[in-house]
């Protein structure tokens, strides 16, 4: 797993032991990133789920000025941190260990972009969504991209977000909201 464009290209991240987080692919990130490339300029970003901080590291490495961190999983924590450390942007980093309900309510300030890629079928989609609006934790022009699996088709309207676009890639779904 490594950094795939931007100031940090080229740098190996560290991944997790096992088969509990699934790093999000070079092909699917390339997507995602060429979808909300004209966002990333001095964005602020969350990557909720963020296990190793494969897409919030990206997102730096392409422009984004901070990045919250969040997981609930002490290893990913650990992981992150060293990622992190590795590619030398803490000032622009900041890691939140914990559950995304309680965690979104202590970002102090309102995302550009929110990653989601929590573990598929597990039914954590909605309650993001839901959780987003209740905390109004995303810019009036900011973007949500849900990474999700293939028996998780997402409605067009979902907690008053509007998806904008949606693509396959294989056994994984990319949608746009806003």
């Amino acid at each position: 797993m490594r950094i795939i464009a931007g100031d940090l290209k080229g740098r190996k991240l560290e991944a997790l032991k096992g088969n509990d987080v699934r790093p999000t692919g070079d092909k699917v990130k390339e997507a995602i990133f060429s979808m909300v490339d004209v966002h990333l300029a001095d964005s602020v970003v969350i990557d909720l789920f963020s296990g190793t901080g494969n897409l919030g590291l990206e997102a730096i490495s392409r422009g984004a000025k901070m990045c919250y961190f969040v997981d609930n999983r002490p290893e990913s924590i650990k992981v992150t941190y060293t990622n992190i450390e590795n590619c030398k942007v803490q000032e622009n980093s900041k890691v939140i260990a914990g559950s995304f309900e309680k965690v979104l309510a202590k970002i102090p300030e309102k995302a550009d972009i929110i990653f989601l890629d929590p573990p598929y079928d597990k039914g954590f989609l909605n309650s993001c969504f839901e959780k987003i609006r209740e905390f109004e934790a995303l810019n009036e022009d900011g973007i949500i991209v849900a990474e999700h699996g293939l028996k998780e088709k997402l409605p067009d309207t979902l907690a008053g977000f509007t998806k904008i676009k949606e693509k396959r890639y294989g056994t994984v779904w990319v949608s746009l909201f806003c």
